[in-house]
């Protein structure tokens, strides 16, 4: 191995490839221990395996970081990552500390960590340096602190090691992964540090990280929340969301919340409560794009473009008599986006209805939407009430998180061999060679780590 220096935030992301060149996964923290005199030993890597699972790699099996990229040579233990007494996640612990210069000129943030192979050997990686931020000398909101390298001698920590400072700093280094990563990310920190990250993040940045969690996290992080900011989150949540998770809370705080959300949100959370959460009705998305049957291809590929909107919701268009608000008139039928893309700008969606696609009703059970999704090849199915007015669609997502165990956001431990079976089966059909896998013990695997 080369000799390195490396900056650990720059490393969050970064993919993990194989002696053959193929994808393991992506790092997203580095893991220290700390020692008497010496700076603090890395010990390997946090990498996320297909499935959003988190797993141990030993620094041993390290052959290369750099351009983006860090290149392994041994086993990688599939089971999931839990953190032992004594070890420091850098990315997730660290960054955000404050530290005082022994030499007395005053206190630093740590902004970044660099680690860097150490001995004649090049078998041991330590943290080298910090990269700290001096608080800010002007009263200007645009000033910033100066920014300055140090060695780990030239400074001491002011808090217990391992005990984080601030997540702003976190939030920053997490900044670039989808609400999906984010979760998983938050969900492998220790609960206060949740509840601390979740705090600082913006009302639809933390909806969006919500949407993403299982019930258990959802409702306490909102619990953490004082109501006011909880109702702006559900504002910012999907509607569906919104109604499982005040679906979940006691039926006070739920009212309260509700009363609190914005008047058009909060119909559309109290509409999806009224109908049995194994039904159409409570599965639905009431939020489709709505046309008429004057509208025309232009029109609908326009509104399909729009950044927020969902991809389930974006594959097809529903064309309705007036109203065009959910409850609708008359549902005259869907349009999928891939028809609209065969015909000239000007043509009017009434022509282009799909004419074998019948609409659901809303008390139509979550089993059957499921077998006419999976039957017909549908991305969503319409849901119309007993006056065949659209309420809404019923999209796959919807019907993924129905069908997935409550826990399946979690990676429990029983999981490790179905996912040790998933990932070896995934090795093979890809013709990689076999890279990621347990020893004897099911212990963490690689040079000197255990």
């Amino acid at each position: 191995m080369s000799a390195n220096r490396v900056f650990v935030a720059r490393l969050a992301g970064c993919t993990v490839f194989d002696p053959a060149g193929d994808r393991v996964g992506k790092v997203r923290d580095v893991l220290v221990v700390y020692r008497k005199s010496d700076p603090p030993r890395v010990v390997g890597l946090i990498v996320e395996i297909p499935g959003r699972r988190r797993v141990f790699m030993s620094i041993g099996r390290v052959t290369s970081i750099g351009s983006g990229q860090i290149i392994t040579d041994g086993l990688i233990n599939v089971r999931r990552f839990e953190q032992r007494g004594g070890e420091v996640r850098v990315i997730a612990e660290m960054l955000g500390r404050k530290v005082s210069f022994v030499d007395g000129s005053g206190e630093a943030t740590i902004e970044d960590v660099a680690i860097e192979e150490q001995g004649q050997d090049q078998s041991e990686w330590a943290i080298s340096q910090l990269f700290v931020r001096r608080p800010k000398t002007s009263p200007s909101p645009f000033a910033k602190g100066q920014t300055v390298f140090a060695d780990w001698a030239e400074v001491r920590e002011t808090v217990t090691a391992g005990e984080a400072q601030s997540a702003e700093h976190l939030i920053a280094t997490f900044s670039e992964l989808n609400p999906a990563d984010l979760a998983s990310t938050l969900l492998d920190l220790p609960t206060e540090r949740m509840l601390e990250v979740a705090g600082e993040l913006s009302d639809d940045r933390l909806a969006d990280v919500l949407e993403e969690m299982p019930e258990v996290e959802q409702v306490g992080i909102l619990a953490s929340l004082g109501d006011a900011r909880a109702a702006d989150v559900l504002d910012h949540m999907q509607p569906d969301d919104a109604a499982d998770l005040i679906a979940q809370l006691p039926e006070e705080r739920g009212e309260q919340l509700l009363e609190l959300m914005e008047p058009e949100e909060a119909d559309d959370v109290r509409f999806l409560l009224s109908y049995a959460p194994d039904t159409a009705g409570g599965l639905m998305t009431p939020e489709p794009i709505i046309v008429s049957a004057d509208a025309t291809v232009a029109e609908g590929l326009a509104l399909i473009r729009r950044h927020d909107l969902a991809p389930a919701l974006g594959a097809a268009i529903c064309v309705t008599l007036p109203p065009y608000e959910p409850p609708t008139g008359r549902f005259l039928g869907m349009v999928h986006f891939q028809r609209m893309l065969r015909y000239p700008p000007h043509e009017r969606l009434g022509t282009l209805l799909d004419q074998g696609l019948e609409p659901v009703t809303a008390n139509t059970s979550a089993a059957e939407v499921s077998r006419i999704l999976a039957s017909y090849d549908l991305v969503s199915v319409p849901v119309v009430d007993e006056h065949h007015r659209l309420v809404g669609v019923v999209t796959i997502d919807d019907v993924l998180d129905y069908l997935l165990p409550a826990d399946w956001r979690s990676h429990p431990d029983e999981d490790d061999d179905i996912a040790a079976r998933a990932a070896a089966r995934a090795q093979q059909e890809t013709g990689s060679i076999p890279l990621i896998g347990n020893d004897s013990t099911g212990r963490r695997t690689g040079n000197g780590t255990s």
